[in-house]
């Protein structure tokens, strides 16, 4: 793991999140008319929801696209949803400058290869602990929970507590 020293956490005012694996627990369950079941876990939810009454702003870059996906998005109220991107910084340069932010205004919650880019490029980078040995190595934060077990929640909390918020 990273440093977590070096990390201003009172500048950190947007949380970015892959879904598959972070906030979602990563299964695909296919049903016979080809629509896709995902689990999702409400701890994640309110500590969106309750983030977000404590000023941070969130969103989502994803690789993959699915109607779960988007009704999760919509029921969370997360601002910002980006699917089928292979590029995520790509995504995230684009949220910074519709927000007018910078890179230490973010974290990042990963879990594979293909988040390790952005995890590199924001202030506060964190994995959830069934992510693969190459990220949780690379990251400032490992939760002790899972990706859709709670782990965005873990880390809102982290967040929240570092900012004295919480």
């Amino acid at each position: 793991m990273k440093d977590i020293n070096p990390v201003d956490f009172s500048k950190i005012t947007f949380v970015l999140m892959d879904m598959d694996g972070v906030l979602s627990d990563g299964s695909l369950i296919y049903l016979p008319d080809g629509g896709i079941v995902k689990v999702f876990h409400a701890h994640d939810g309110y500590g969106i929801e309750r983030g977000r009454q404590l000023g941070l702003r969130f969103g989502v870059i994803s690789g993959k696209s699915a109607e779960a996906n988007r009704y999760r998005i919509e029921r969370l109220k997360i601002e910002e949803y980006y699917e089928s991107r292979s590029n995520k910084v790509e995504a995230f340069e684009e949220i910074k400058a519709k927000h007018k932010l910078r890179e230490e205004n973010f974290c990042f919650i990963g879990d594979d290869v293909f988040d390790m880019p952005l995890l590199s490029r924001v202030a506060f980078s964190c994995a959830p602990s069934n992510a693969i040995k190459e990220v949780k190595e690379s990251v400032h934060y490992v939760t002790e929970t899972s990706g859709g077990k709670g782990a965005v929640r873990e880390a809102i909390d982290f967040i929240l507590r570092k900012k004295k918020l919480i």
